[in-house]
């Protein structure tokens, strides 16, 4: 008999009693849980009070088998003998997997027996792959039985159609919640609106749903699918206070965010705007729906000076749907509040341009009200105050923590169909040399680094200016060689003459102030160029076209327009041209001005030790904050430079000390490792200058700052200890939960943890009473704590009902997300107080610490009956 066949023959009376076999007797009280359970709970060999040993499960897979080939009848082997027990061993195998899925009963359900055999199957031991081709046919026929009366056995469990009626309920309530809000933001719209509102949106999704990854290819960005290639990053506010930046507008209808050049500014422009577009609905993205997105890249719109007006909108960032957008339909959306105004690029666009900027941003707040508004640049581009009189929120992208550089170089290695070997070897590589750590701050600098470490079997450089010296080895020496061998009549440049070319585009870019330029005025500067080159018969605009299709530096962002792919790229080649130009007077005079700070930290780079020394004294002899601290962070780039310069900078970086307040100590960090050896304390500073120096040290985040964060271990303020316990995702996990963690005094003191890595350390330095979650869990893992204050900044998982807070009895307080509000919580047990609240502040119950102006408490309702 074919083993295909043998599923028929298994008759139910034989198969169901060992089914039930793997699943535990439910207790008293059982089937009143109003959610789903998962399937890890209830299996009966594991836990503490399992029934079934392993053995026990080989015995009971065994039993299958062998009824299995009964049922076949007594003259069909449906294979040989000794492959019986090779069989029995591989399903018991498979049917432990069910005691480590995460997925919940209803779940299981819902993927039907056939798919719901083959996530068992993914579990397979080793074993079943080496079974003869008739065994594996036994082995996946059992598989596919014993799913298809699993599942049964789930649907008459007394429990589940209570609650897959709640889950169904749960679902209704969330289209429900989706439709208050679109009946509530979607004013009565004229058909010719909503037709073009929808073609609108599937131009967004279709535009921004990419992520354009430089260095995934020898030559050209690839697209990426947005869904898979966006790691979401955090965000602090002035204090210092932590929030995931995709949620930087819960709440806050104005914000300015900063971040450095990579790090996921524009990134996070296109996710806000896709999400908003696709309408999808998530309890905290609540404020998106309905929100029709306006993304507004400044060096693209801006002309002349002068930003767009709604009604060109469209027009200025060159969509497809300009032409048949309706008279006045902007203006509509706008005036009923639904706008998402995404302006992005503040620093992209010259110095002298932004304060109109600025007056047009207040003109259109004051004329539309109720809109979003997110405004991002870099971390100097504009003054603190820059829009405080309007209202905004100022927040600061973080750089990448260990845990983003791991999901991002899984990611890429996954996109660019590089094996997991390949990513694990760079990941150590990063997590124990302190300069590649350095350089993996941002998606840009990890991008390049995932592509340098595949390309060069290994090696890697240790400084920034060795990254982009071998990236653009890797972008421009092998483009003959990956070209068809046909080619040869194409005209070819040397790596070196391409970067004269190309540095001599970007120091025009730079001295201009300009983040692109005309194709005019490239070729003017092309042909000035190639008349010092005779070596190059070709004319003009055959090489402007061969550095724009094959350096995979440039790029045409619009029609007669050409940009650097990315900034950072731009500043390097423009920085190498102003060393060769010998414009050290220019590259200091705009020592104060952020456009320039790269261009003069890769000049220093670039330059020799004279120059260099040149350019550090001349930054130190202005004076300023910000050119002494850009001095400072020169050092890093200087690998020979005269000790009495290095010496002074150091001396001018240590008069900035102890830093007052947490912007000083975020420019000090800037500096890098060198700036530990100078931070003081804590004898002697104030409450707010200790705190300044922990956020220094940990934001510089190498093993280096630990001997300083150790003497803060045990400071008295708990500003200062929670910045301390905050910052433990920005180093190895083991070292600081021994180095920093476990030496923390307890009082009042919330533990962030961000991954499951770090709860079990937490867990095994006998747990903490205070924990604050960040990130997706298993809340089923807080069991074996001691916990008593429990704060969850994003909130619960969608559709929980909190049944995990049963095996919490010690647990007196619970802190939401303002927007969790409205979540029912029908199985909270009534001692427990629910906090929301968005601040950073520990809840109203520490009396010693003042409340946020959002917060809300109550005491949640007990179980019904």
């Amino acid at each position: 008999m074919e083993p295909a066949t043998l599923g028929v023959r298994l008759a139910t009376t034989a198969v169901v009693p060992l089914v039930k076999k793997l699943f535990a007797r439910p207790g008293p009280g059982a089937g009143l849980v109003a959610e789903p359970v998962r399937i890890s709970s209830l299996v009966s060999f594991r836990g503490e009070q399992r029934t079934l040993e392993e053995a026990d499960l080989e015995r009971l897979a065994a039993e299958l088998t062998h009824r299995a080939i009964q049922s076949t009848g007594p003259h069909e082997h449906p294979v040989p003998a000794d492959e019986e027990t090779a069989v029995a061993h591989a399903l018991a195998g498979t049917l432990q997997a069910l005691g480590t899925l995460t997925m919940d009963d209803a779940q299981a359900v819902r993927l039907g027996p056939r798919e719901f055999a083959r996530e068992l199957r993914r579990h397979a031991p080793p074993s079943a792959g080496h079974l003869s081709a008739d065994a594996t046919g036994l082995y996946e026929r059992l598989v596919d039985t014993a799913a298809l009366h699993i599942l049964n056995f789930f649907t008459q469990r007394s429990d589940f159609v209570p609650r897959t009626l709640a889950e169904q309920t749960r679902q209704l309530a969330e289209h429900t919640a989706v439709l208050d809000l679109l009946i509530a933001r979607v004013p009565s719209q004229s058909a010719e609106d909503a037709r073009f509102e929808q073609r609108y949106a599937e131009h967004i999704i279709r535009g921004h749903g990419e992520l354009t990854i430089y260095g995934l290819d020898l030559q050209h960005a690839r697209e990426w699918p947005l869904d898979a290639a966006y790691i979401p990053l955090e965000a602090t506010n002035g204090a210092g206070t932590p929030t995931t930046a995709e949620r930087a507008l819960t709440g806050q209808d104005r914000v300015l965010l900063r971040g450095a050049a990579g790090s996921g500014k524009s990134t996070l422009v296109q996710w806000l705007a896709v999400t908003a577009a696709r309408r999808t609905y998530s309890p905290h993205l609540a404020h998106l729906v309905g929100r029709v997105p306006f993304v507004l890249p400044l060096r693209r719109v801006v002309r002349e000076g002068l930003p767009p007006t709604p009604d060109h909108f469209l027009h200025a960032v060159r969509s497809s749907t300009a032409g048949a957008q309706p008279p006045g339909w902007a203006d509509r959306v706008l005036r009923a509040g639904r706008g998402l105004v995404l302006v992005d690029g503040v620093d992209e666009i010259p110095e002298h341009e932004r304060e109109e900027v600025r007056r047009w941003l207040r003109e259109l707040m004051g004329e539309f009200p109720g809109n979003l508004w997110l405004v991002t640049c870099r971390p100097s581009a504009v003054r603190e105050d820059w829009l405080a009189g309007e209202d905004f929120t100022e927040l600061t992208l973080s750089p990448m923590s260990r845990n983003d550089v791991a999901g991002f170089v899984g990611r890429w290695h996954t996109a660019a169909g590089a094996g997991t070997e390949l990513a694990d070897d760079l990941l150590a590589a990063i997590r124990t040399s302190g300069d590649l750590g350095r350089l993996a701050v941002n998606p840009l600098m990890c991008g390049l680094l995932c592509a340098l470490h595949r390309e060069r079997r290994g090696f890697l450089p240790h400084s920034r200016k060795d990254l982009y010296d071998a990236a653009l080895s890797m972008l421009l020496e092998r483009r003959d060689v990956e070209r068809a061998v046909g080619a040869r009549s194409e005209l070819r440049l040397s790596k070196d003459t391409q970067v004269q070319l190309l540095q001599r585009l970007a120091y025009w870019l730079i001295r201009n102030g300009q983040a692109e330029m005309s194709r005019a005025d490239a070729l003017a500067q092309l042909t000035a160029a190639l008349r010092n080159m005779a070596h190059i018969e070709a004319d003009t605009e055959t090489v402007y076209r061969l550095l724009l299709e094959r350096s995979g530096l440039l790029r045409e962002p619009a029609w007669e327009r050409v940009d650097f792919v990315h900034r950072t790229f731009q500043d390097y080649l423009g920085a190498k041209a102003a060393v060769e130009e010998g414009d050290f007077g220019l590259l200091v005079g705009h020592g104060d001005d952020e456009q320039w700070e790269d261009v003069i930290r890769m000049a220093v780079a670039h330059a020799r030790p004279a120059e260099r020394a040149r350019i550090m004294e001349g930054l130190l002899d202005k004076s300023s904050v910000r050119s002494v601290v850009l001095a400072a962070a020169c050092l890093e780039q200087a690998t020979e430079l005269d000790p009495d310069v290095r010496q002074r900078a150091l001396r001018s970086t240590a008069g900035l000390l102890p830093p007052s307040r947490v912007s000083m100590a975020l420019l000090l960090a800037d500096c890098g490792p060198m700036v530990l050896s100078l931070l003081p304390g804590p004898a002697g500073l104030t409450e707010s200058e200790a705190e300044a120096v922990v956020v220094t040290a940990s934001r510089i985040g190498t093993d280096a700052a630990l001997p300083v964060l150790r003497r803060f271990r045990t400071h008295p303020s708990l500003a200062v200890r929670s910045q301390l316990a905050w910052t433990w995702h920005r180093f190895d996990t083991r070292t600081y939960a021994e180095e920093i963690i476990g030496h923390l005094p307890q009082d009042d003191l919330y533990f962030a943890v961000q991954d499951t890595a770090r709860l079990r350390a937490l867990r095994e330095l006998g747990g903490r009473s205070r924990i604050q979650l960040r990130g997706a869990f298993d809340l089923s893992e807080l069991a074996a704590l001691p916990l008593t204050h429990l704060w969850l900044p994003g909130g619960l998982p969608p559709g929980d009902r909190g049944e995990w807070l049963r095996d919490l009895p010690d647990l007196r307080s619970l802190r939401l997300p303002p927007e969790s509000a409205s979540d029912p919580a029908p199985m909270l047990a009534p001692h427990i107080a629910v906090t929301y609240s968005d601040d950073g502040t520990p809840p109203p119950h520490d009396a010693r610490r003042p409340s946020g102006p959002t917060r809300r408490s109550h005491r949640a309702p007990g179980p019904a009956g």
